[in-house]
Order: C-alpha cells, then structure tokens, then sequence
C-alpha cells in the first residue's frame, strides 16, 4: 500500500436486509471522507468468505472492519478471528430478543480475540470509532473528527442557550 493512502474501512452484515441500518455507518465514513467497502458476508452461509476477507483485509488496505449481524451475530467474532485488524461489532435488532441476543453474541469474545462493540444497531458510533482509530495515524483525519465533535457541541449548548430562553420566558 502507498505511503500516506488513507486506510479503507470495510462494512460487513450477514444479511441484505442489515443495509438499513449499516447505511448509517457508510454516510459517516463517507463525511470523514474515508473509502469504504461494502460486503454481505454470513459466518455461518459463507464461513470461507468471511475467513478469506477477513485474513487478506490489512494486505488490501483495510485499516479498520465493522461487522453487523443479528441473532446469533457470530460475524464480529469469526472475522476478529482470522485477523489483528480492528473490529467493531454492530448487533443488530431481531424480531425475537430485540437485539439483546445479537448484543451478547458480540461482546462475549474470548480473551485474545477482541471485537469493540458498540449499541444495539448503533452503526453511526461504529463508524465514528473507525475515523477515530484510523485518525491515530492520520493527522489530516484527526482534524475532521475533532472538528465534528466540535459541532456536535455547539449544537448543544445551542439547544441549551434556546431551553434557558424558554424558562426565562416561563
């Protein structure tokens, strides 16, 4: 890889049906700027797949991989498994446990092999912890994250300054 390219963040979802959610992630990275690939990949349909990706993934640029699944979401884990990459694990909310089984399935890992997890279908703070970790390493990146954090602030003490007029008000 060229000295200075910016890392890709590859997005993973067992499912077609997980691009709603995962959407979400790709409109952040693409805000940062930050090349993304997107991929429908199951651990359990398409275990070989997944292990190829996931072994090659740092040889092919990737800095960082977010992985979705729902359910038994054995995705994060079985791609934390076969590389030293990164991993943020999405769960994702299923009609039977509302996504508290997905939520456990991803954060159980077993010492060695970590996956970060995030919220239950909570793809936006994966994406925002990708620009992060690739930003260690990439000052020009650093600035944009810490100028998003910086709106995201004045759009709250904005909300506070209208919420003090409106007591006043009272």
């Amino acid at each position: 890889m060229e000295e200075g390219k910016m890392k890709k963040v590859a997005i993973l979802m067992g499912s077609d049906s997980d691009f709603g959610v995962m959407s979400k992630a790709i409109l952040v990275l693409k805000k940062f700027e930050i090349p993304v690939e997107v991929h429908v990949y199951s651990a359990h349909r398409t275990p070989e797949k997944v292990a190829e990706f996931a072994s090659n993934a740092k040889d092919n640029g990737f800095g960082v991989i977010i992985a979705g699944a729902g359910m038994a979401a054995a995705l994060a884990g079985v791609v934390a498994g076969h590389t030293t990459l990164p991993v943020i694990g999405v769960p994702l909310k299923s009609n039977a446990l509302e996504g508290v089984d997905a939520l456990l399935s991803t954060v159980m890992m077993p010492s060695g092999i970590p996956v970060a997890t995030v919220a239950i279908d909570g793809s936006k703070n994966a994406a925002y912890l990708a620009a992060q970790i690739l930003a260690i390493s990439d000052e020009e990146l650093a600035k944009k994250v810490l100028e998003s954090r910086q709106k995201q602030s004045a759009a709250v003490l904005a909300k506070d300054q209208e919420l003090q007029e409106k007591a006043r008000a009272l």
